[in-house]
């Protein structure tokens, strides 16, 4: 059985995952977490990314948490074949794979029939001399009018994945978001259950979570990944808090700017989010903190 719970950040996916999986081992299913968070692949990254301590994970087997060093690269492609290994394994032990997260483009890679395309050295120079010269929002403008879709998903400081996204586009004649929506064939049966919350619910809620982010020790954490090759990383280089932290270690920004620059981005991508999850069909909506959902989720799955 394969499960996703996916949704905006600041949604309670987490929380939602383990009363899920605590209900369904009381009626005898047994349950593994499967990660599908991006940052959280990363080991030292984890007050920034709200990252589940083992205590509060309540003893259910977690996959795809702290198994990436800060330098690593992470991608859809490697994260599709290590997900969908991690499930296979899960399910031939017996158990329902849970896989939980908000990114979408990881999410989709497992759930959809998707086969990545090769590459082009030629055509990614091309974009990525771009890149380099101008900076990404040219390369957002460019797949933004061929993909809007995934231009959403992305955002417009990301140049890697655009140049990715460009390229994919020019190998494929395709829009590379239409190849990983629920349009695509499924790769396996899978059920999905969506967290959401009105905006300004969420809004308030992400702007508490970023205030609490530095008040944890976000600072602290990202000075102890320095030595270890943070800013050399481009995925965990570029997170959300992580890249504002590192401007006030630098001195290039105070705390309060960078507080400031990461609750906009973090409004930004949950909004992006949003978007991306709502193109899934047959998806289960509950609300944030629905004291219901849990027992409608193991309804749709027991019968």
């Amino acid at each position: 059985m394969l499960i996703a719970v996916v949704g905006a950040t600041g949604t309670g996916k987490s929380a939602f995952s383990l009363d899920l999986a605590e209900a369904l081992q009381a009626r005898g299913t047994p349950v593994e977490i499967v990660n599908a968070d991006a940052m959280q692949l990363y080991r030292g990254m984890d007050v920034g990314t709200a990252k589940l301590t083992v205590s509060e994970r309540r003893g259910i087997p977690h996959h795809l948490l702290d198994v990436l060093d800060v330098t690593d690269e992470a991608s859809v492609e490697w994260y599709q074949h290590a997900a969908r290994s991690a499930v296979d394994d899960i399910v031939a032990r017996g158990a329902a794979a849970v896989l939980v997260g908000g990114s979408g483009l990881y999410v989709s890679s497992v759930l959809f029939d998707f086969r990545f395309p090769g590459t082009d050295p030629e055509i990614r120079r091309r974009y990525e001399a771009v890149g380099e010269a101008d900076g990404p929002r040219p390369l957002h403008d460019l797949l933004a009018a061929r993909d809007p879709a995934a231009a959403a998903s992305i955002g417009s400081s990301n140049t890697r994945r655009l140049v990715r996204a460009l390229e994919v586009s020019d190998l494929t004649g395709r829009p590379v978001s239409g190849t990983l929506t629920a349009a695509s064939a499924p790769w396996r049966p899978a059920t999905v259950f969506g967290l959401t919350e009105e905006r300004p619910v969420l809004v308030d809620r992400l702007d508490r979570r970023v205030e609490q982010m530095w008040h944890d020790g976000l600072v602290a954490e990202v000075a102890a990944l320095l030595p270890r090759g943070l800013e050399r990383g481009v995925t965990a280089g570029r997170a959300i808090g992580y890249a504002q932290a590192v401007a006030q270690l630098r001195g290039e920004s105070t705390q309060d700017q960078a507080i400031d620059a990461t609750a906009a981005l973090t409004r930004r991508y949950a909004r992006r989010q949003a978007s991306w999850f709502r193109r899934y069909d047959d998806v289960q909506w509950s609300r944030s903190g629905d004291a219901q959902a849990v027992d409608r989720a193991v309804a749709r799955l027991l019968g």
